[in-house]
């Protein structure tokens, strides 16, 4: 049975990109916002969440953290083209597992997400 992958990206480019780099190996699910992130992390728990950080209706933050309070041990991987000081330390703190700066290292990003999916 594949894994499942659930890719929380509101950026069409990002997200396509994201889908296409996981869709051969992986069941994808996309969702473009943190609240929708939350509901299908509770409805149907991914082995592995990539979650973008600036999103609309609830923020990647407010997501993990969100998923984190629901007692959720769903390995998140927080992408983000915020990587000011102290970006990082917020999202481990939010309950994210990784961080990743955009652009993004496909292949590096892949080694990531197979390495912690566990494929």
């Amino acid at each position: 049975m594949r894994k499942r992958l659930l890719i929380v990206e509101d950026s069409d480019l990002n997200r396509d990109l994201l889908a296409q780099i996981f869709e051969g190996a992986y069941d994808v699910e996309l969702a473009l916002d943190g609240q929708t992130a939350v509901q299908v992390a509770a409805a149907r728990p991914p082995d592995l969440i990539l979650m973008d950080i600036g999103l609309p209706r609830l923020s990647g933050l407010g997501a993990a953290r969100a998923i984190r309070a629901a007692g959720a041990a769903i390995p998140i991987i927080a992408v983000s083209s915020r990587v000011m000081p102290g970006d990082k330390e917020r999202a481990f703190d939010a309950g994210c597992d990784e961080f990743v700066a955009k652009p993004i290292d496909d292949v590096a990003l892949t080694e990531l997400v197979e390495r912690i999916a566990g494929r």
